[in-house]
């Protein structure tokens, strides 16, 4: 199955990022360094490429973001620039020498709806509980934004620079392995639906969704009888291993509160894959200056053959 076209509506949005570490193995596994690292190489991004971060949590093999970026180019940059420091990161940190992510991100468009980005955060916040990892979301001993929102807990990591550090080797210097860090502070942005909203109105609303994911996860185990395994286990797996099961499920293409706006952006979607995939004809048939639609990425111009080869294929 192809991928679907890069679509961001022209106004903005809030979407939703995923990045899943190759076959789900715990290379995020938390550690004061790991923790430090993800927070930090985030913030430099984005301070870097000037998006909008409302929420982020790390478990042990996969990411979540919520972002609010103005374009699909905003975005592959912004993604781009994190992924590729923080791959570089993980495995110098754990040693893997092979890819860090299974795949291209994930990134599916939440509609400008409350209840729809109230549902995102909320499922994000659930993290680390919902899976039995711990009893509570802020007991996760990982990256976690559920404290930054509840308490205003300051978000602080590291970005390494490895090129000085590089450098400092060549010229046969020792240094600190801290000495060409930089401490980063990662600033959360809040939802689009809430930004009318205080400080306190806001930390308010998270602690009463926090008390009904802890609420529900604690009456769930209840009835199973599962317990958490614990933050002292957690902080011992082994970051290399891979699990025996994965949840697969698919991914809807947005992420709505009601199916009228579902289909609206549906319906946006389709015109812009129609209008793509007409002016790409026009591009394959030799028509240079073709114009795409606004916020995608054309694709790049066909082969132009040689001489010599046009003329064997005539011989």
């Amino acid at each position: 199955m192809s991928r679907r076209l890069r679509f961001i509506p022209e106004e903005g949005a809030l979407v939703e990022v995923t990045c899943r570490a190759l076959h789900s193995r715990l290379l995020f596994r938390p550690s004061p360094l790991m923790n430090q690292i993800i927070i930090g190489t985030l913030a430099r991004a984005k301070q870097r490429h000037q998006v909008q971060v409302c929420f982020f949590v790390g478990v042990s093999n996969h990411m979540h973001i919520l972002l609010w970026i103005e374009d699909a180019q905003g975005l592959a940059k912004f993604m781009a620039y994190f992924l590729s420091k923080l791959a570089r990161e993980v495995g110098r940190l754990t040693g893997w020498k092979e890819k860090i992510f299974g795949r291209r991100y994930q990134a599916i468009v939440v509609s400008d709806e409350e209840a729809a980005q109230i549902e995102r955060l909320r499922y994000g916040l659930a993290h680390g509980a919902k899976e039995d990892l711990v009893e509570r979301p802020r007991d996760w001993p990982g990256v976690h934004c559920v404290r930054a929102l509840l308490e205003g807990e300051a978000l602080e990591g590291l970005w390494f620079d490895r090129t000085q550090e590089y450098l400092a080797r060549r010229r046969g210097k020792k240094f600190d392995p801290l000495e060409y860090a930089t401490r980063e502070v990662l600033e959360l942005d809040p939802l689009p639906c809430w930004k009318h909203l205080t400080e306190e109105q806001r930390r308010a609303r998270v602690a009463a969704l926090v008390e009904d994911i802890e609420s529900e996860v604690a009456a769930q185990r209840k009835r199973t009888g599962t317990k958490p395994l614990g933050v002292a286990a957690v902080l011992t797996q082994n970051p290399l291993r891979r699990p025996k099961k994965t949840k697969k499920s698919p991914a809807p293409a947005f992420h709505a509160a009601s199916k009228a706006v579902r289909r609206e952006l549906w319906d946006a979607y389709a015109l812009f894959v129609a209008a793509y995939r007409a002016a790409a004809e026009k591009l394959r048939a030799g028509i240079r200056d073709v114009i795409f639609p606004r916020g995608c990425f054309p694709p790049a111009l066909p082969f132009v053959e040689g001489v010599g080869r046009r003329s064997t294929a005539s011989s």
